[in-house]
């Protein structure tokens, strides 16, 4: 019987932080333009980045635990 692939932890990091870096690009460029100010920008694209890391890692490592949306496997191959 094969097991379901889940993607390994260091995968999984370096997804989070590849997408993150996108995200911290777009609040810090949403931030300025409704701030004005680069330095305001930069704290927020920041502290949203730290904070959203851990919970898209946590998110991630939760969808491996559940089988919901999986392709069930045939139980016997010819």
């Amino acid at each position: 019987m094969k097991h379901k692939k889940t993607d390994s932890h260091t995968r999984s990091i370096v997804k989070t932080f590849s997408y993150r870096l996108i995200g911290a690009f777009v609040t810090a460029t949403v931030a300025g333009v409704l701030t004005g100010q680069i330095h305001t920008a930069l704290s927020v694209g920041a502290i949203d980045t730290l904070v959203k890391i851990g919970v898209y890692y946590g998110h991630e490592r939760l969808w491996n635990r559940l089988s919901f949306g999986l392709a069930k496997e045939p139980e016997y191959n010819i």
